[in-house]
């Protein structure tokens, strides 16, 4: 994925250096752009239509995927995740029914309005500056078709920041967030990357969209990390006082006084003998019951979600990581949808 990328921007610099007249690659890129948002707003509007033809339903989870994985500091395997997870969820070998009884077969309850093309994007010219915005006009297209709310497949963290943003903005005001993972993801830019998976909630709280900011499974923080939170009013809880959090966090109450709450899970939350296929590997996480007991137990209006950081190219031979993706999204989906 690394190197597709890159063919695709050294493909734009050689249109530059060929002398190709600027305008002539901004109106390219502008076709193309447009493609892709048509795509996406046509689709989610034909849900929208199907699932407000049924009726009965006042929150409808739709999944988007985004396939982006250049923004990660280690591996991009992530940009390979959606797919995969889709496959997984639809394999056959369970039933479609989640553990709190809502049927994935009823399209009130679970629609897919497909992937932002990334690489497409990418390869056309397409800066971060333009696909981060290109990312939360798509979450925006979702939401626009009530009851629809937006279940993002990633991708690396760093689509966090372009979905959170949008659905702030869309819902007028600031949200809560429950982001569970093994890393803070609040370095200023790390590695000079704005857009760094690592710094998607540096940009997420800067820019207001969230008046409280949960974090859980933290295993792996250094200085900065702690600053940043302070900085920021982070609630970070680490898995050395898991043991004395637990009642708490398996217990929460959030979005009193917001627009609702948004639920981030990178999938190294958990420890690696839940789920090996990641990019980052750190031991000592939570287990998979620990996650679904959080997120089961939580009181919240859900307005959205994203299951990120899934990396197929480190699961195991069976796929063990890609049903444990697809069922956080099943029990993600059951909690949005009502």
């Amino acid at each position: 994925m690394k190197s597709a990328g890159r063919m695709g921007i050294h493909y734009m610099q050689k249109l530059q250096a060929s002398n190709v007249p600027k305008e002539l690659v901004e109106k390219g890129q502008n076709r193309v752009i447009e493609a892709s948002l048509t795509l996406i707003r046509e689709r989610a509007k034909l849900k929208g239509e199907l699932v407000r033809a049924l009726g009965g339903a006042v929150a409808s989870t739709s999944l988007l995927g985004v396939p982006l994985g250049h923004n990660s500091s280690f591996l991009q395997g992530p940009a390979f995740a959606p797919p995969r997870i889709r496959e997984a969820m639809w394999c056959g070998s369970t039933n479609s029914t989640t553990e709190e009884g809502k049927e994935l077969d009823d399209p009130r309850i679970l629609t897919d309005v497909g992937d932002v093309p990334v690489q497409e994007l990418r390869d056309a010219g397409v800066d971060d500056d333009r696909l981060m915005s290109i990312i939360s006009e798509s979450v925006k297209l979702v939401m626009d078709e009530n009851p629809l709310r937006p279940l993002v497949l990633g991708g690396d963290h760093s689509i966090s920041y372009p979905v959170v943003r949008a659905v702030s903005e869309k819902l007028g005001g600031p949200i809560d967030i429950l982001h569970l993972d093994a890393h803070p993801d609040i370095y200023h830019a790390f590695e000079g990357n704005k857009y760094s998976h690592a710094s998607s909630f540096a940009r997420i709280m800067e820019g207001g969209y969230a008046r409280r900011l949960l974090q859980v499974g933290i295993r792996s923080i250094n200085k900065e990390g702690r600053e940043q939170g302070k900085r920021f009013g982070v609630e970070q809880y680490e898995m050395r006082t898991y043991s004395q959090d637990r009642q708490f966090l398996e217990n929460l109450k959030l979005g009193e006084g917001v627009k609702g709450v948004y639920i981030s899970v990178d999938v190294d939350c958990m420890d690696p003998a839940f789920a090996p296929g990641v990019s980052h590997i750190e031991p000592g996480g939570l287990s998979f019951r620990d996650v679904l007991n959080i997120l089961h137990n939580l009181q919240a209006d859900v307005v959205g979600a994203d299951v990120v950081e899934f990396n197929p190219q480190r699961d195991t031979v069976d796929g063990m990581t890609a049903m444990v993706a697809a069922k956080l999204v099943r029990e993600l989906t059951a909690k949005i949808s009502k």
